[in-house]
């Protein structure tokens, strides 16, 4: 199921020592296609209308929403080395709060980024020693049948797509279920709303 009301943890401390970061970001807009911005009625995983080209930037940043000036991902923040950044690693991270816990959200690029990039493979294998690492792309951010990915400590990996659930432990499939039905019943519900909610949204330009 994918994740597009994710609450992003602002402390890097969650998984490590603090750090003040006055970073930019330069060229990277990949966050421009994950968020979901409300004032522009711009769905999450859809490229804002916004965006000027490769380098241009934003064309409404003096008076861009408010969601874009405070949203910082775990680069930014602080947590993720200098090189780190969202679109060196072909994946935006970030730090969120879930139940109580936390976890590491990694959105790919494309499909199989962690496979074809050794840094962000490395970063994955570092988090995953001590918290869930869940990992989908970012495109499909509103997709409830898209695949993904749960990594967790000693190997073991739990794949989602649609319905079907798929546990792996050292890279060997042990078990393929369905989703419980009280939990499906409980997803459709749940999108039934968000469609409602989201009504009218689109492609990222000025409402």
């Amino acid at each position: 199921m994918s994740d597009p009301d994710f609450k992003p943890v602002l402390r890097p401390g969650d998984a490590g020592p603090a750090v003040e970061s006055s970073r930019e970001c330069g060229s990277c807009t990949l966050c421009c296609t994950l968020l979901r911005v409300d004032a522009l009625k711009k769905l999450g995983g859809v490229s804002c209308a916004n965006l000027r080209g490769t380098d241009g930037g934003c064309g409404i940043y003096s008076d861009r929403p408010k969601i874009c000036r405070t949203y910082r991902c775990l680069w930014l923040q602080g947590g993720l080395e200098e090189g780190d950044r969202p679109d060196r690693l072909d994946a935006v991270l970030d730090l969120v709060s879930a139940g109580g816990s936390v976890r590491l959200a990694v959105r790919e690029v494309f499909p199989g980024a962690i496979d074809e990039n050794p840094r962000l493979r490395e970063i994955v294998e570092r988090y995953r020693a001590g918290i869930p690492v869940r990992i989908s792309n970012v495109s499909d951010v509103m997709n409830p049948s898209a695949p993904v990915r749960i990594l967790l400590p000693g190997g073991e990996e739990h794949r989602l797509e649609g319905d079907v659930r798929t546990e792996w432990r050292e890279g060997q499939r042990v078990r393929t279920d369905k989703i419980p039905f009280t939990e499906r019943a409980a997803r459709k519900i749940v999108l039934a709303w968000r469609r409602f909610r989201l009504r009218g949204y689109g492609d990222g330009s000025a409402a």
